[in-house]
């Protein structure tokens, strides 16, 4: 994946404080930066990448991980 800027770790974080970190960690960034997010359970794999989405962002891949952890890679829009 693209060599990320920014990292976020919200594996013990719940919806809708999943996507509330992460929307203010991308609003820190500029546009074109990436942001890796790691992440945990079914409900954040589903709706981080779709809300980032739908707000201008690119979602750039996703890695599940032995650990039971998803790895988001998100470009910020702009």
């Amino acid at each position: 994946m693209p060599g990320e800027t920014c990292s976020l770790d919200i594996t013990r974080d719940t919806c809708p404080m999943t996507f509330v970190r992460t929307r203010l960690a991308l609003d820190r960034m500029a546009p074109g930066e990436v942001l890796l997010v790691s992440l945990r359970g079914e409900e954040p794999r589903s709706n981080v990448p779709r809300t980032a989405a739908e707000q201008g962002h690119v979602v750039l891949g996703t890695r599940d991980e032995a650990d039971g952890t998803t790895r988001l890679w998100i470009r910020k829009g702009g």
